[in-house]
């Protein structure tokens, strides 16, 4: 038995040509200071960026030794959520952690 036939087997697809541009994309960063703990980045860095342990101490060892490190790169509004809730739980535990993000 044959599927049916349809018009719109042999229909040509309409072109767009509107162009969409890709979201532009953001580092979010956390800075060194003397005093949040190393555990308590590498739990921000697993709970907040969803990292595994290894790369979150990586991660943290970066932001230890060269002053700032990479946490991840998203689009503007997931970057900007993932700022302000990580300097959230900072200050709940009185940390001064600084979280920043910067276009790439």
């Amino acid at each position: 038995m044959l599927p049916p036939q349809t018009d719109y087997e042999e229909a040509a697809v309409a072109e767009s040509k509107e162009k969409v541009e890709e979201p532009r994309l953001f580092k979010v960063l956390l800075h060194n200071d003397d005093y949040t703990t190393m555990d308590f980045v590498v739990w921000i860095l697993e709970s907040v960026f969803n990292m595994p342990e290894e790369q979150a101490i990586q991660v943290m060892l970066n932001v230890h030794l060269r002053g700032v490190g990479v946490a991840g790169i998203y689009t503007f509004e997931i970057a900007e959520t993932k700022v302000e809730r990580s300097t959230a739980l900072a200050r709940e535990q009185e940390y001064p952690l600084l979280v920043t993000m910067e276009q790439i």
